[in-house]
């Protein structure tokens, strides 16, 4: 077993609203181990960001322990931090939002080695940048241009190359792939995975797209607003889903075996408001096995196996448990 880099007790991000508190994250654990890869995935809404920007502290949480080689970093001071971000990275969604226009391709990426001083002199910065460009794939005539001269991908490995700057050992990857072509979807996907194996890397990769994550991801932690339902290795999720949310998300991934038959779990009714959810199961009104005592009381997260967890009341009476 690797040792643990990123820890997360009982973390809750709560945002005020008019009507009341919206529990965007509330109470999640999970840890990652140095050089693995933890997918989270959700449909849209379910707090996945959020979670990856609170680890970071772009967004300071509600409650909760947030460890990075085991240092509670909600501790740290303004001091602290801007050392810390020299260890921990992301790489934003858009890769057109999340890069400055007014800066060449080169600019962007010495920014992070200007601020953190990372470099003695001119030289040795242009030195480092066409470093970096080389290891993404960008090549050299690429310095001077414009984020809007470039298509998507050449975007993205832009963001990838600033990311990676600092020689950091954890990079939340917020959903990187989902703004692009799937053949650039490919590339930018294998250029992750080798810098991984490169440098040692740890990430958390966000999306919604199960398709991608089951080959990228060491293990997949399920998102249902706010609340993890189920976390296991990639492999065993695939193979014994236990929650019905998790079951319907599979459920959902489209397949070029035309022998296969689809058996799409189709979800209806009302999704629950994450505005003061009050107790229960967050899934019960979209849930076709649903009872009183899920309306009624808040499961929490049971291990079945090494590493899987679920919350579930219903899930060891319904046989959904496989050995």
């Amino acid at each position: 077993m690797n040792k643990v880099l990123v820890e997360v007790k009982n973390l809750k991000k709560y945002f005020h609203t008019p009507k009341g508190q919206l529990h965007a994250v509330d109470g999640i654990n999970f840890a990652i181990e140095e050089g693995k890869t933890l997918g989270v995935v959700g449909e849209s809404g379910c707090g996945k960001s959020t979670t990856g920007r609170v680890i970071l502290r772009l967004l300071e949480a509600t409650d909760g322990e947030i460890f990075f080689e085991g240092k509670d970093i909600r501790k740290f001071n303004k001091a602290e931090m801007i050392k810390l971000r020299e260890e921990m990275q992301i790489i934003f969604q858009d890769p057109f939002a999340s890069l400055n226009p007014r800066m060449t391709v080169s600019e962007i990426i010495a920014e992070p080695l200007i601020i953190h001083k990372k470099c003695k002199n001119k030289k040795e910065l242009d030195e480092r940048v066409k470093e970096l460009m080389e290891t993404v794939g960008l090549t050299e005539r690429l310095v001077n241009t414009y984020p809007h001269e470039l298509d998507g991908g050449r975007r993205q490995r832009i963001g990838i190359a600033r990311a990676l700057a600092l020689n950091p050992k954890f990079i939340v990857c917020d959903e990187p792939v989902s703004a692009l072509d799937v053949s650039i979807q490919a590339q930018v996907l294998n250029l992750m995975k080798d810098l991984q194996e490169k440098f040692g890397l740890t990430y958390m990769f966000i999306t919604h797209d199960l398709s991608v994550v089951k080959h990228f991801s060491d293990d997949i932690a399920v998102m249902y607003l706010g609340e993890l339902v189920e976390k296991a290795p990639s492999k065993e999720l695939f193979k014994n889903p236990i929650h019905p949310y998790t079951k319907a998300l599979l459920s959902a991934i489209p397949t070029i075996n035309i022998n296969k038959k689809m058996e799409r779990i189709k979800l209806e009714g009302e999704i629950t408001s994450p505005i003061n959810p009050g107790i229960g199961c967050r899934f019960a009104k979209r849930c076709v096995y649903a009872e009183k005592i899920c309306s009624e009381k808040s499961p929490v997260l049971e291990k079945v196996k090494t590493n899987h967890f679920f919350a579930c009341h219903r899930a060891k009476e319904l046989g959904f448990i496989k050995e």
